[in-house]
């Protein structure tokens, strides 16, 4: 059971009301997060129905009622939630309409639909489970309250309805919830927004076709009278219309307002190769991006400054305002780099199964300066060549031929001459796979000539990596120096990599698992010492999988103690507050972290920068209520972003989904925006061709208020799709339906 059980109570008017609800405790444990009520102090109680599988047995349930001086210990409470999606007011209607057309929408007379729902449903039986939750509701707000003096005024009625909905969850309402949809009241699935509101409109409402149904001639208005003029006088700020607006209005402060028709906000994580290309962040803006993404895991402050000039500059030429968000880099665990591969580039044709060639290889040539190629090509390789004046000579149709890495004969063919941004560039077409190399010579054969050499330079490092299977023994060093040579091959009859983090070595144990590169390979580790961990791989690709630098470690099973906030990010906070919209906090475990964050805010007086909360950890997600209390103490925008790639592998996969629905409902509660992240439309952004599984994923990301994308080759194209689905009107009658209708019934 989830419910305190206390004694000891003051008898009150409203008791007999109580006494007898069929309100039902949540059978068993949730699946997800547990339910504690502890009070030290003295309070009031009523005997609700317990259900414990299919037997009923009443029980005292405590609603504390504190004394003026006697503020006790508080501890708020955890619930497991159900789905919600939370739909803006587009309306007009004051808070006032809203209820009075709600209590006026009952019929006169019992007759009808209603007077058949007598025969399934006791009214008086279900208007009594309903004040009773309604009670539950408040006493939860009166429990916490000490808590809630310490949020900001900004967010004071967010927190008290967060309350609510987790008083409303730590119930099992299941029963109360099929009554109500018997006689189409009230889905206390969808009132996450405004809790207090829908439970006393239901009231009112109930009130009313209960007088109605008993046919005793008394005055309607005087039976609802009551409790419908306390609710309004005392808690005119809980009203369905005010918490919609304040919803509205959090996600504006944070993410900024949507322009045009555009109901969600879209999210571009960007990185130096946005330096490469002066029209990307163009681009990006145009096709739909709001948001730019900054990863402060990666480049330096002069890449930074140089991706939010160009941001402000494009957004200020497209008039269309982008905001940019900061994400400190946090505790991760990751893998440390390897050493570089050698400065060459494959170059390979498309062959079909037979071995021959379909498709040439597509490569871009071009003089350094030109920079890179226009972003509706996709070549396969880039080349760069450092004499611009052999390009004078180049032309259509030309064969440019070279020795390759293995002093293999190739030939380039030129197919198409573009001019760029600042010089030209051509791309030609490679039948035969070639290792082309920094130094690599290139010269025209011509009929009669052999025309000038241009030299291949700045060919970048290969990225190194190591392919594991199952069955590998892995060693993670936790000194760089060691073992460099040892990442291409078996020494000992063990691979090598090294993390740098202390955290890692001195946190793990033998026989607890470890994750690498989001969960794609799986280990057990098998024994530690201070310096070393030996990890057997229990899980990789037929073929083995590739594991390469800077590729993130976790350890579900371990307790782990970081340090939520870095030296590193408090330097890179230096930079944030004077160049981002928003900050993202990576990494969030516990109230320590935002503590710590709120007090360096504070000393740099940046009570306006946003707060984004990524949501990536196990503890992070159970703690998401007490998480989002502690930072509504701050005036700060606030909002929180679901990570899936880490809070997969930490959680499980099987309940990912889940978990992301229960997000969706708690920060519904708290009217704060939600960004949905990680492998949006991958397969688009990486290949141009999405999966059935992606489409649907945006589709259920419309719940949220902005969608995240991650960089990738085919990012301006999948921007475009992300906001066709997201802002396509698929609720539209189509024609086709329309004729099925009388037409002076469609408006």
């Amino acid at each position: 059971m989830t419910t305190s059980i206390v004694t000891n109570h003051k008898a009150t008017p409203i008791r007999h009301a109580i006494h007898s609800a069929d309100v039902f405790s949540r059978r068993g444990k949730f699946s997800h997060l547990p339910c504690k009520l502890n009070v030290k102090q003295s309070v009031e109680t009523v005997q609700l129905w317990a259900k414990i599988k299919n037997t009923r047995t009443t029980m005292t349930t405590a609603f504390a009622t504190p004394h003026e001086n006697d503020e006790g210990e508080r501890s708020g409470s955890h619930a497991c939630s159900d789905e919600q999606v939370f739909v803006p007011l587009e309306n007009n209607y004051s808070s006032n309409d809203l209820d009075e057309e709600a209590a006026g929408s009952l019929p006169e007379s019992g007759s009808g639909g209603f007077q058949m729902v007598e025969h399934s449903v006791n009214l008086a039986s279900l208007l009594d489970k309903l004040k009773a939750l309604h009670l539950h509701v408040l006493a939860s707000e009166q429990w916490n309250a000490s808590r809630l003096k310490l949020c900001h005024n900004n967010y004071v009625e967010s927190a008290k309805n967060l309350i609510h909905y987790l008083a409303l969850k730590c119930l099992d309402i299941e029963p109360l919830k099929d009554d109500l949809a018997l006689i189409s009241l009230l889905n206390l699935e969808m009132v996450n927004s405004s809790v207090l509101a829908s439970l006393t409109t239901c009231i009112e409402l109930l009130e009313n076709l209960q007088l109605n149904s008993s046919r005793t001639g008394k005055d309607v208005s005087a039976g609802i009278s009551t409790q419908g003029k306390l609710y309004h006088q005392k808690n005119g700020n809980f009203t369905i219309n005010t918490m919609r607006t304040k919803a509205c209005l959090n996600r504006e402060l944070l993410l900024g307002p949507l322009q045009g028709s555009r109901c969600t906000h879209i999210m571009t994580t960007v990185g130096e190769e946005a330096l490469e290309s002066e029209t990307l962040i163009t681009d990006l803006i145009k096709a739909g991006t709001s948001i730019i993404r900054i990863n402060c895991a990666h480049g330096s402050p002069e890449s930074w400054s140089e991706i939010i000039r160009r941001v402000k500059r494009s957004s200020q030429m497209l008039e269309a305002p982008c905001r940019i968000l900061m994400d400190l880099a946090g505790p991760k665990l990751r893998t440390d780099n390897l050493k570089p591969g050698p400065c060459v580039v494959k170059v390979s044709a498309k062959k079909n199964a037979t071995g021959k060639v379909i498709f040439p290889a597509q490569v871009w040539l071009s003089h350094k300066g030109a920079g890179a190629p226009p972003p509706h090509l996709s070549p396969d390789a880039v080349l760069f060549i450092d004499d611009e004046n052999f390009f004078t000579v180049v032309k259509v149709g030309d064969s440019l031929r070279f020795f390759d890495a293995r002093g293999k004969k190739r030939m380039l063919k030129i197919s198409r001459v573009f001019h760029v941004f600042s010089g030209t560039g051509f791309m030609a077409e490679c039948t035969r796979t070639a290792y082309v190399s920094s130094g690599t010579e290139l010269y025209i054969k011509r009929k009669k000539d052999r025309l000038p050499v241009g030299q291949v330079v700045d060919v970048p490092p290969r990225e190194s990596s190591i392919r594991l299977r199952v069955g590998d023994l892995l060693i993670i060093s936790r000194d760089s120096t060691c073992g460099e040579d040892n990442s291409y091959g078996h020494v000992s009859g063990a691979y090598r990599i090294t993390c740098s983090s202390g955290y890692l070595f001195d946190a793990v144990k033998p026989g607890e698992r470890i994750a690498f590169d989001d969960g794609k390979i799986w280990g057990v580790i098998k024994g530690t010492t201070s310096s070393e961990i030996v990890v057997s791989i229990t899980h990789a690709g037929l073929r083995g999988t590739k594991l390469g630098s800077q590729k993130s470690i976790n350890i579900p099973d371990s307790n782990i103690r970081f340090k939520g906030v870095t030296s590193k990010d408090l330097v890179d906070l230096e930079f944030v507050k004077s160049h981002a919209d928003m900050v993202g906090v990576s990494f969030i475990r516990d109230t320590r972290d935002i503590i710590v964050l709120r007090q360096e805010l504070e000393e740099r007086k940046l009570q306006n920068l946003g707060i984004v909360l990524k949501i990536e950890t196990k503890s992070g997600f159970e703690k998401l209520p007490l998480l989002l209390l502690e930072a509504m103490k701050s005036s700060n925008p606030l909002g929180v972003m679901i990570a899936r790639g880490d809070l997969a592998v930490e959680c499980g996969w099987e309940r990912l989904a889940d978990i992301q629905e229960e997000i969706l409902s708690f920060c519904g509660a708290a009217h704060l925006p939600v960004i949905w992240a990680t492998q949006v439309l991958e397969s688009l952004v990486k290949s141009r061709v999405p999966t059935r599984a992606e489409i649907t994923d945006v589709a259920s990301g419309r719940k949220a208020s902005c969608v995240m994308l991650n960089k990738g080759r085919h990012i301006v194209e999948a921007i475009s799709t992300l906001d066709n689905i997201l802002n396509s009107n698929s609720r539209q009658m189509k024609a086709e339906v329309k004729s099925l209708v009388p037409s002076s019934h469609l408006v």
